[in-house]
């Protein structure tokens, strides 16, 4: 091998094979041959495709179906609207408007060889290949010929035909326009995120000036967002850190190519442009501007670029039932009074079984305040008890497992109280299902101590969170709580969304989906590109699942603190008030929640002040989570609800309890010849009975006559007297106890 790479280097192939004799060569001959005369057959069929293609596409009418694309939301009937997003909010201007630093911007960020190539860089694509092969990486390869023609006259489909055509037509279109004109296109044309086509909306949207008027800086950051709109999003979480990272690549490929001098790369290098504050469209005023949001965020999610969104077209049907979305904004302005402008209220329903969000009211005005107190954490009081039931259940524990209902409850170095509607009570040893009925505080942090199996109390706190997780509380969130005596309280943050979607996997029978709200979505030639798939796991008992909707139940019946959450379908629910610390000490109410299920929907409302934590006692009264939050869920899941189907929950399993306070096993059975030991629990071997002694002889007196006696009945046995025997015992007529440990003088009963 050595002397044959030898022999190349110094004749070629040609040297090697007349060092190889006979019929090795001749092999390598005709091999050589057919290698020769494929690659140019194949390089000659190459260029023949591609001649008939380029004189067979022809250049379409530009903005031909750009331009109207607008993209619809509706609800789930996929009839009535919810709102659309805007897409082609854009103001051409001319080259001569547009500053040079933003052109040169543009070029070091997109296309450094954008005045050399023909519409497509060859070495770019080679490069982007090698690198893709060998980096494992996804490189583009675009010029900014290319984008201009495939945002303006393609679709956005990564396809082999559609990059094939992309490029003809980037051919074609290099030929017939200047380069100027086309640079000014694309500079028209291009979406810059937050709903900014071209560059004058972008420097409006932005920096809230003409695009005459941009500095280098800001032309920069402006390139820089291009590549990624949502990702380099400079209001978006983090979005600021990863623009930054971009614009500097930008400033050193304008100093490459000769925009700018090293002095002022090295002022701007590392210091973005200020931006201005975030515009919000009209589109999303009222309530339903939520929806609109949540739908934008799932749309990312499933890989829509925003351009898609914004600009694509599509249609969007989401999970929102109409009916029940304007139930919810009727019911939160009915049930609460007004006049309260710092109150915030939330409502949120998922469907069991499928996760789809059917109804959600994060606020009155998306443009007022765009906090969407639906899907923000805030603390759930004791509707995070409901877990502690689950875990206790899967545990080993029963809903008759006595549970100590004093208040105050000395756990550690603190004490904990029973609060809400009881007014601190004392309720005694209480099963848990009463405790749950009433929501006694000290009671489930002694069930989380039972829970722990004589170990530290964070062991039965962790069981108290694995069944959150379970349920459907995301670990996200799981993560920042701790696990302690009071976890079951829910003094952590929990956003309403999720804790409805939780309620509903217990509804569902244990078995949890992760909720969302697009159904489907479909291209304006009405292809669907989306179609959301519905996946459940079992991830809590189903056994267990039922006899927690069995304690919940016990909630909105009867004397539970949830009765006035009642409805015309079978119901479940549990309460909850949340109180937070003040900084000069001394606690404050900070929330009231109500969650609860039918079995066919499960929803949560939650009702908190100003940021989130301000002091609702005083504020909102009453304000415990049985009163306004439980008659908001009521009248909102009857004027819902269809009374004729209302399902209907699984039976209660009746759990029988394995562990826990008041656990008794029950007694070992006993093999043949075993009898039980009732003092020590456990079987011995019976003992076998004493044999009966022979009577001894006694001589016969001489009879002495006497008178005859009036006859007397005879007298039974005394049973207190000792028996000889069996035999005795059985002669006299009684029965002998076999199997018992007793007394010998207390085995024979007459």
């Amino acid at each position: 091998m050595a002397t044959a790479s030898r022999a190349a280097r110094r004749g070629g192939i040609f040297a090697v094979l007349r060092k190889i004799g006979g019929e090795d060569r001749a092999w390598w001959v005709k091999t050589l041959r057919w290698f020769a005369f494929l690659t140019v057959s194949g390089v000659a069929t190459g260029a023949l495709a591609f001649f008939v293609l380029y004189q067979s596409i022809d250049i379409p009418d530009p903005n031909a179906d750009f331009q109207t694309q607008t993209t619809k939301v509706y609800f789930a009937d996929g009839v009535t609207e919810i709102g659309s997003f805007a897409t082609q909010d854009r103001e051409n201007v001319s080259l001569d408007q547009i500053p040079a630093s933003m052109q040169a911007a543009v070029i070091a960020a997109e296309d450094r060889s954008f005045y050399d190539n023909s519409g497509i860089d060859y070495r770019g694509i080679v490069r982007a290949f090698r690198n893709n092969a060998t980096q494992g990486t996804t490189q583009g390869a675009s010029t900014i010929t290319q984008q201009y023609v495939k945002i303006l006259y393609l679709t956005q489909e990564q396809t082999y035909s559609r990059k094939v055509k992309e490029a003809i037509l980037s051919l074609k279109i290099d030929r017939q326009l200047t380069k100027p004109e086309i640079l000014e296109g694309y500079l028209n044309t291009v979406f810059y995120g937050n709903g900014a086509y071209g560059v004058e909306v972008a420097a409006r949207t932005y920096f809230r000036k003409p695009a005459a008027e941009l500095t280098v800086p800001e032309s920069a950051a402006l390139a820089a967002i291009i590549n990624s709109p949502s990702f380099y999003d400079p209001y978006a979480e983090g979005g600021l850190e990863r623009l930054l990272e971009r614009y500097n690549f930008v400033i050193d490929g304008m100093l490459t190519t000769g925009a700018i001098t090293s002095e002022e790369a090295a002022q701007f290098t590392g210091v973005l442009p200020t931006f201005a504050e975030k515009q919000i469209s009209n589109d999303f005023a009222g309530p339903n501007g939520f929806l609109l949001e949540m739908v934008q965020a799932e749309m990312r999610e499933l890989q829509f670029t925003d351009a898609d969104v914004n600009g694509g077209g599509l249609r969007i049907v989401t999970t929102f039932d109409a009916p029940a979305q304007q139930a919810a904004v009727e019911t939160v302005g009915e049930v609460v009074p007004g006049g309260l402008e710092e109150l915030n209220e939330a409502v949120v329903s998922v469907e069991p079984g499928t996760g789809a969000v059917r109804a959600l009211y994060g606020g009155p005005d998306y443009l007022t305040d765009f906090r969407n107190w639906a899907t923000l954490g805030t603390q759930p009081g004791s509707t995070f008890k409901t877990f502690a039931v689950v875990a206790a259940l899967e545990d080993g524990f029963s809903l008759e497992t006595s549970l100590n209902g004093n208040s105050p409850f000395r756990v550690g170095n603190g004490t904990i109280e029973n609060q809400g509607d009881s007014g601190g009570a004392s309720f005694g040893t209480r099963d848990l299902a009463f405790a749950t009925a009433k929501s006694v505080n000290t009671a489930f942090v002694d069930l989380t101590l039972q829970m722990s199996d004589g170990g530290d109390i964070s062991v039965g706190a962790q069981k108290v969170l694995d069944a959150a997780r379970d349920a459907g509380i995301p670990q996200s969130t799981i993560d920042t709580i701790d696990a302690v005596a009071s976890t079951s309280l829910g003094f952590a943050p929990v956003a309403p969304i999720d804790m409805a979607n939780a309620y509903a996997t217990l509804a569902a029978g244990g078995k949890r989906a992760d909720w969302y709200v697009v159904e489907n979505v479909t291209t304006a030639q009405g292809n669907v590109v989306h179609q959301h798939e519905v996946r459940t796991e079992q991830t809590i008992p189903s056994n267990v699942a039922a006899d927690t909707v069995a304690a919940l139940r016990g909630v909105t019946t009867g004397e539970g603190t949830g009765r006035s959450g009642n409805t015309v379908c079978p119901t479940g629910g549990k309460t909850g008030t949340a109180t937070a610390s003040n900084p000069d000490g001394g606690d404050r109410v900070s929330s009231s929640w109500f969650v609860g299920m039918t079995p066919k929907l499960a929803t949560a409302v939650m009702l908190n002040r100003g940021v989130g934590n301000g002091e609702l006692e005083g504020y909102l009264n009453p304000f415990f989570g049985g009163t306004f939050p439980a008659r908001t869920f009521g009248q909102f899941m009857n004027a819902v609800v269809d009374r004729d189907d209302c399902g209907e929950f699984a039976d209660p399993a009746n759990i029988k309890a394995r562990k826990g306070s008041d656990f008794k096993p029950p007694p070992p059975t006993c093999e043949e010849g075993f009898q039980l030991n009732l003092n020590q629990d456990a079987c011995e071997p019976i003992p076998e009975p004493e044999p009966t002694p022979e009577p001894t002889p006694t001589p016969t007196p001489t009879p002495t006559p006497t008178p005859t006696p009036t006859p007397t009945a005879t007298p039974s046995a005394d049973p207190s007297q000792p028996q000889a025997s069996k035999a005795n015992c059985e002669a006299a007529g009684g029965t002998w106890a076999v199997g018992v440990v007793v007394p010998p003088n207390q085995r024979c009963t007459l």
